[in-house]
């Protein structure tokens, strides 16, 4: 049962879809959120021919205050959204696969994950046997992470 909400960000998402993910993370303690931006992005790519990212597990929620001008200049808008719903909110953790966004949102105090956090998460949880085939998929999609933090990854998940 969903329990802990965290607001999530287009490119993780994505990296999920691809990695063939997006079902698996629906079984963790989380209500998913995402900001209006987020979905904004993803319709986008579905426009351009990319695969529709609609999971029925995704809640849309508005922001209370629009995003402040500092913040659209240091992130993309889904970036500042989701940083922004998530202290709005009271949230404690965000999903962030950005190096400059995970770091802004740590330094607002918030509890940072990505698309490769969330798969080590559904590993620890018994959802997964194995996270390996899921990062296999992620690079044969052209997603792009150093092999240390693959290696990282995999070591911290006795893999």
């Amino acid at each position: 049962m969903a329990t802990e909400p965290i607001a999530v960000n287009t490119g993780p998402l994505i990296l999920l879809d691809k990695a063939g993910a997006l079902d698996v993370i629906a079984f963790l303690d989380f209500q998913f959120v995402c900001p209006p931006a987020v979905r904004v992005e993803i319709n986008a790519g579905t426009a351009k021919g990319y695969p529709a990212i609609n999971p029925p597990w995704l809640l849309v929620v508005a922001l209370k205050n629009p995003v402040s001008l500092m913040a659209q200049a240091t992130l993309d808008l889904g970036e500042a959204e989701v940083i922004q719903l998530a202290l709005e909110n009271g949230y404690k953790y965000v999903c962030l696969d950005d190096l400059r966004g995970r770091r802004i949102a740590q330094a607002a105090g918030l509890r940072v994950t990505g698309a490769l956090g969330l798969l080590a998460l559904a590993k620890s949880k018994g959802v997964i046997p194995a996270i390996k085939p899921y990062t296999d998929r992620l690079l044969q999609a052209g997603a792009w992470y150093s092999p240390q933090l693959i290696k990282r990854v995999l070591e911290g998940v006795n893999e």
